[in-house]
């Protein structure tokens, strides 16, 4: 009995520091589990970011059906051209002996790329001039517990606006807590299920499909 008081005095002041070393080691988890949360909420949003098509006229159906058939009229243009010039060829009449052309006859000229452009308009626009893409993938947003249900005016082509506001968003989240990322444009369910010819399989179902790899990696850079 008398041991064990003395061991109890003598140890007394220890045990606390096994407790502490139990309680670092807790916190230390927790924020590793925090850590790995926010990476895989950044890696996931970064992704659909990404991912998301931006708005290109070039590719818009009345822009190319306009363009197909302006450079048809072009080429009808030239087609006649080179007949002319052919059946000018075929006809003696139209040469010197020396076989030079006689004078008032003259050879149609094919059109030249600016003639292309300004008397046929291959390269108008019918659809979308002034149009600035970016408008779906600036809409990306972030939020904790509650969806956001707003649309932004952000215009952002590059995509790094709404990765940036989502990095910065994200630090206030914690295990525990949900995450939410959105697109509240009136399109956004077209454009995931094949709309647009840039994002044929989606955004969404994608990053979905790569899930497991982001979450391992995620662990992997975070492990206590």
């Amino acid at each position: 009995m008398a041991r064990g008081s003395h061991m109890a005095q003598r140890y007394g002041g220890q045990q606390g520091g096994f407790a502490e070393a139990i309680r670092a080691f807790a916190e230390q988890a927790e924020q590793a589990l925090d850590a790995t949360f926010r990476e895989i909420v950044i890696e996931i949003g970064s992704s659909i970011i990404r991912m998301s098509p931006v708005g290109n006229p070039e590719l818009w159906a009345a822009n190319v059906a306009h363009w197909a058939k302006a450079n048809q009229a072009a080429d009808d243009y030239d087609f006649k051209v080179a007949v002319r010039n052919t059946l000018i060829n075929l006809n003696q009449g139209n040469f010197t002996k020396a076989g030079k052309l006689r004078k008032g006859v003259k050879y149609a000229k094919p059109l030249t790329k600016t003639e292309r452009v300004q008397n046929f308009a291959v390269n108008g626009m019918v659809a979308g001039q002034g149009y600035v893409g970016g408008r779906f993938r600036g809409n990306w947003q972030f939020s904790i517990d509650s969806p956001a249900t707003e649309e932004l005016d952000r215009i952002d082509p590059s995509g790094s606006e709404a990765i940036t506001a989502l990095i910065t968003q994200v630090q206030a989240l914690t295990i525990g807590q949900t995450a939410y990322i959105v697109n509240n444009l009136p399109y956004a369910i077209p454009l995931e299920y094949g709309h647009s010819t840039q994002a044929p399989a989606g955004m969404v179902r994608v990053t979905l499909a790569n899930l497991q790899r982001i979450v391992d990696e995620a662990i992997r850079n975070n492990s206590v």
